[in-house]
């Protein structure tokens, strides 16, 4: 719980020092290059998040690496906020979060997708335009793949589940027999 506390603090932070659409684009980016470098150099991540290697150690390697890329600055200035106070490790749940988080601060509504195979771009645009009369404003969807559905769909909005799913409609069916 402490964990996801930390990730929408984190997240609100970048996105309130965040100024427009393009500008959230390339953060995004530069943001989700930085983390595939980490994955694709195991040594570099384990000594980044080490608790063991000194801080002044991390910041200095750092700083040597982000001089090579050409990040924008508030890029650099959030990666080596990371850095000092150990939450790299949560910078892949903050990148998940923070299209979401932008969305909710310029009137979009997020939705999760959850479907047994995936959508087809007709299926997604209907679904799309379906979802955006409904609530008036644009939407943003994030699609998954869920085998346990059996066939249809399941669709959330934070706490809202409209669950038209096979297994959803067996489930309620159980409930009613078991009702009486």
């Amino acid at each position: 719980m402490e964990n996801r506390v930390l990730i929408k603090r984190y997240s609100q932070g970048l996105v309130n020092a965040i100024g427009d659409e393009e500008e959230f684009t390339s953060i995004h980016k530069e943001l989700r290059n930085f983390l595939d470098l980490l994955e694709s150099r195991e040594k570099l991540k384990e000594v980044l998040q080490s608790p063991f290697f000194p801080l002044t150690k991390k910041k200095d390697l750092t700083d040597e690496l982000l001089k090579t890329l050409s990040y924008r600055p508030k890029t650099i200035r959030f990666i080596n906020l990371c850095v000092e106070n150990d939450r790299l490790e949560f910078l892949a749940e903050i990148l998940e979060f923070l299209p979401e988080l932008w969305n909710e601060e310029k009137g979009v509504s997020t939705f999760e997708v959850s479907s047994v195979v995936p959508l087809n771009e007709a299926q997604k645009e209907k679904l799309k335009e379906k979802l955006e009369l409904l609530e008036k404003k644009p939407v943003f969807l994030k699609y998954t793949n869920d085998p346990s559905l059996v066939g249809g769909l399941s669709i959330r909005q934070r706490n809202i589940v409209y669950d038209v799913s096979i297994r959803g409609n067996l489930d309620r069916l159980k409930e009613n027999i078991i009702e009486g």
